[in-house]
């Protein structure tokens, strides 16, 4: 009996620390200066965004496909369009097509850097609605490979500076524009952007790049929009899985095929992910959003400490992004063995994407997935990849300055700190800023957002001049 009374007694106590720190576990406000209205032109934005997509600045892991010609129309497209900031700037190439441009401020003390790629991965004809290079205004929307990712985050850029300059405007401090050309093959014009800055002594007080973006319903529980600026990225590495077996003929097949083998060294991964792991960026992330939820939520949220077990299982559940948030994954992206049905393969093969979470390395990766498969027949090599990013800082000016421009373009949005999941081209810049945010200006919607690497990409022409204003509010605090 006395026991049950001490349990009794310890599981109200429990229950009372729980549901007084979830009832405790609200949002704090910040004070957001009120934005002045800044007028657009919306027909200019989208014509010029039209002639961008149309350019089929087309980036291939293998160089040689990569046809050069319309990188370098698109600059000099660029220079057409925007005369000012090119007569202003100090322009160079880096890397093969990588361009990075310096607008002299009142100061060098504490320069800012404004990130997009202008190339594109390959688009499928036959899968699209529209041609994929059309620049076609259909519906209010304007289509083409590059709208979302990331041509209409350039053209926000450019058209902000180039208005900013024809009212006379000059940055408190040194503004650089940096545009790769081959981000999307994990390329080195953004590396060579930094290693010229590196060698001038440049140290960025405030980097931008595509990322976040303003979205509704990515937390369980939370109604309002959310603006997620990511803090850092996940490293990207790629993997070969190979298993031998005797080839031959198919009406005799040995006990241990090449394909059996390797179909249970891939079970295996899939049923072993890595483990739960709670970053900064991610503790953030629940931190902020998590007060903004249900109750029920809360009471998750503000006791991590205690239910960090429930989370691995939702997260594991749901899988997405909220899975991706909390551990390094392991994506199956290739399969090879025989072309035949009647020849038995040698070797089955297959690619992994291995996405490595702060705090995790490519070296422990490859310890992990070999001792996860576990059996001699098979092998496991290292392709190419990166590790992730460093995180940066959520204090001092160079954040408050990026909340303020948010929350002046989107009025009553949650600015939260995230993990980014993708990489980009500002994992270079860490190593010469602390100070390295991934946010691309514009709301998205979870369709807009599947179309990014997909089909039938376009962007509302109606997005457009938000973005611009997001960019232009953004200069302005440089």
């Amino acid at each position: 009996m006395v026991f049950l009374w001490l349990f009794l007694v310890l599981l109200i106590a429990f229950l009372a620390v729980v549901i007084t720190r979830a009832a405790r576990f609200t949002p704090t406000e910040s004070a957001v200066e009120a934005g002045e209205e800044i007028p657009v032109d919306e027909g200019r934005l989208v014509s010029h965004l039209q002639a961008m997509l149309r350019l089929k600045t087309v980036s291939h892991h293998d160089g040689a496909l990569t046809d050069p010609a319309p990188f370098q129309a698109f600059r000099d497209l660029l220079k057409q369009f925007y005369p000012l900031v090119f007569s202003r700037c100090e322009y160079e190439l880096a890397g093969k097509n990588g361009i990075l441009l310096r607008l002299p401020g009142k100061s060098r003390e504490k320069p800012s850097v404004l990130m997009a790629h202008y190339d594109v991965v390959p688009a499928s004809e036959a899968l699209w609605a529209r041609p994929p290079f059309s620049g076609d205004l259909i519906d209010g929307e304007v289509w083409g490979r590059g709208a979302i990712d990331t041509k209409c985050t350039l053209l926000s850029i450019l058209e902000a500076a180039e208005d900013l300059l024809s009212h006379g405007f000059v940055p408190e401090n040194d503004v650089y524009f940096s545009f790769g050309g081959d981000e999307e093959v994990m390329g080195q014009d953004a590396s060579a952007i930094v290693d010229l800055l590196e060698s001038r002594g440049v140290r960025p007080a405030f980097v931008l790049d595509e990322g976040g973006a303003v979205v509704d319903k990515v937390f369980p529980g939370v109604k309002k929009s959310a603006a997620l600026i990511g803090i850092a990225e996940k490293g990207s590495a790629f993997f070969d899985v190979k298993a031998s077996g005797k080839s031959g003929h198919a009406s005799a097949p040995p006990a241990k095929q090449a394909v059996a083998v390797l179909a249970k060294a891939l079970l295996s991964l899939s049923r072993h992910p890595a483990p739960f792991t709670l970053t900064k960026p991610a503790l953030d992330l629940f931190d902020t959003l998590g007060r903004h939820s249900t109750f029920i939520y809360k009471i998750i949220f503000a006791n991590l400490w205690c239910f960090r077990p429930v989370l691995d299982l939702i997260c594991k559940k749901s899988g997405g992004e909220l899975n991706a948030l909390v551990r390094s994954t392991d994506a199956l992206t290739r399969l090879s063995a025989s072309e035949s049905y009647n020849v038995l393969p040698n070797e089955a093969a297959a690619g992994l994407n291995v996405r490595l979470i702060p705090g995790d390395s490519i070296k422990k990766t490859e310890q992990r997935l070999s001792k996860t498969i576990n059996d001699k027949a098979v092998s496991l090599r290292f392709v190419r990849g990166s590790e992730p990013s460093t995180v940066s800082l959520t204090d001092g000016e160079p954040w408050d300055r990026l909340n303020q421009a948010i929350l002046q373009t989107y009025p009553g949005v949650i600015v939260s700190p995230y993990l980014m999941i993708a990489a980009s081209d500002s994992r270079h810049f860490c190593r010469i800023s602390d100070h390295v945010y991934r946010f691309s200006g514009f709301p998205l919607t979870a369709g807009q957002r599947k179309m990014i690497h997909s089909q039938d990409e376009r962007i509302p022409r109606s997005l457009l001049p938000q973005g611009y204003r997001f960019f232009y509010r953004v200069l302005k605090k440089c």
